[in-house]
């Protein structure tokens, strides 16, 4: 049977084109980490016998020579302070029977940077009239049960975020204004311990760690020409 001249064929259909691996996602973050910060406290209160945390003193100040230097471990972007103020109360249980033992406490503290910069400012203000109004007491002194006279009282959850170049910084006291039963007083003289902080924490970003230089590859060894 003859053909048709000019007859048109059909080409083969093409296969698809296989399709592109989709890309890979980026690796997520690696989280936060949070530890207890590196605290150097020039005058520690001692410690909690119900928390087991270590109380420091914060003294009011000039420079941040006369404070509680925090150091913050290397970090990648900015970072978050935290920590817990509380009043200094001196208690005694005479005053307390006798009902002459109320005291309003306001102390002020600013945390600064090292060059003496002013980062941000925390009030703790709390009111105390028994031994019931404590955060806690402290062991190691001279007092019944081998208590200290001082404790601290009342609480204030204190975040300061820290920019990705702070390294370190420094907690001192400003002021603390006193109400009690006879008086009302104001301290503002440098060196005077005004209050307390306690369980000082940091979250960063850990600065990942530097890669490993490629491994070369040694160039193979030419062999001599065998001389025949």
């Amino acid at each position: 049977m003859a053909t048709l001249a000019g007859a048109q064929t059909k080409a083969p259909a093409k296969k698809p084109a296989p399709p592109k691996p989709a890309p890979a996602a980026p690796a997520a973050p690696a989280a936060p980490k949070v530890e207890d910060a590196l605290v150097t406290c020039p005058s520690p209160l001692g410690t909690g016998v119900s928390t087991g945390r270590v109380f420091c003193d914060v003294p009011i100040g000039r420079t941040p020579a006369d404070g509680i230097t925090i150091t913050v471990p290397p970090h990648k972007g900015p970072a978050v302070l935290t920590f817990d103020l509380h009043n200094r109360q001196t208690y005694s249980e005479e005053q307390v029977k006798a009902r002459k033992a109320y005291a309003r406490l306001t102390a002020t503290i600013g945390v600064l940077a090292m060059d003496n910069t002013l980062m941000t400012r925390a009030v703790i203000q709390s009111e105390f009239r028994t031994g019931a109004d404590l955060f806690d007491r402290i062991g190691g002194g001279a007092g019944p049960g081998g208590l200290k006279a001082v404790a601290p009282t009342g609480v204030e959850p204190i975040r300061v975020e820290l920019a990705a170049e702070v390294t370190q910084v420094c907690v001192m006291g400003e002021k603390l204004a006193a109400r009690r039963v006879d008086a009302d007083e104001m301290f503002t003289g440098p060196g005077r311990p005004i209050a307390l902080i306690s369980n000082v924490k940091v979250e960063y970003q850990p600065v990942p760690p530097p890669k490993a230089p490629a491994k070369k590859v040694p160039a193979p060894v030419k062999k001599a020409p065998v001389k025949k």
